[in-house]
Parts: C-alpha cells; structure tokens; sequence
C-alpha cells in the first residue's frame, strides 16, 4: 500500500512535464503561429504592458495586433501591474490547453520562445517570425488572469 501511494506522488509530481511537452522548449513541431525570430531581421517592436485594474481586471495594452505575414516583431513586454503576468503567443487551441494545464499546475515553469512569465516591474521580449495567415491569441495563463480579461489577437495578413 506504501509503494502505491509513493508510486501515486511520483507519477503526480512528474506530469507537469510530461503533459507540458517538457516545457523547456517543448514546442518540438512546428508552430501554426510561426517561429523564434532574429532579432536583426525585426521590422517592428511592439511596447506590450500588463497589469491589473483596481476592479480586478487583467490587461495586456495594447492587446490586438495586425502583422504581416513573413513579418519579423520584437513584443518589449513590460510587468507594470503587481502580480506575476504572462504573455503566450500560440494557436487558440493550444492556448486553451496550456490553461487548463497551468490551472492544475499554477507554478509549471516555462522556457519556450512564444512565452514569457514576469514579475511585478520587470521586463522581457519575445522576438517571433509570423510565418502563416491567421488568427492568434495572446494571453495570461496565470489561474484566473485570462478569465478576468487578460488576453487578445494576433491577426497576421499576407501584404
């Protein structure tokens, strides 16, 4: 009974990473989303600033963007709120899915070039290659951050 119940712990404490693609680049196939960019090829930076509203609203600003395909964007994110924020850049599917993944595992750490995780006053920058057509989502994965209104578009068009 012993070794079930230790055998139980260790299968739990392991899933974050499995179920999280490893999570430490876990983004082995190619994204619809596009790719990590260089930043010597960027053709634009984007100033992206999250926070929280004294109602419990929670903001990236701006939080819809408009590329072009092919398009090199350097997002400069900024925490200016007082809480732990995120900005995941990826499919809405997949969006969905780290949520409810991040909802089980809140403190799942990330190391994947479409996302950063910052604390209150710091800053950060994912610098991506928008290689398809479509509509992406940008968004806080934190538990309850994208229900209380912390995400947006990302709608890439050929030029």
């Amino acid at each position: 009974m012993k070794a079930a119940i230790i055998a139980l712990f260790l299968s739990a404490i392991a899933s974050p990473a499995l179920a999280a693609g490893s999570h430490a680049g876990g983004h082995d196939e190619a994204m619809a989303v596009g790719e990590p960019g260089e930043k010597a090829q960027a053709t634009q930076t984007i100033s992206v600033s999250m926070t929280e509203t004294d109602d419990g609203q929670m903001l990236f600003t701006p939080s819809d963007f408009k590329v072009s395909k092919g398009q090199t964007i350097v997002f400069e994110i900024k925490n200016v709120g007082e809480l732990d924020h995120e900005f995941v850049l990826d499919q809405e599917d997949k969006v969905m899915e780290h949520k409810a993944m991040m909802e089980k595992f809140p403190e799942m750490e990330h190391d994947d070039p479409n996302a950063i995780r910052l604390a209150p006053g710091e800053s950060g920058e994912i610098i991506w290659k928008f290689t398809n057509d479509g509509t992406f989502k940008v968004a806080c994965l934190v538990p309850g951050h994208y229900d209380s209104g912390m995400h947006g578009n990302v709608t890439v068009a050929t030029q």
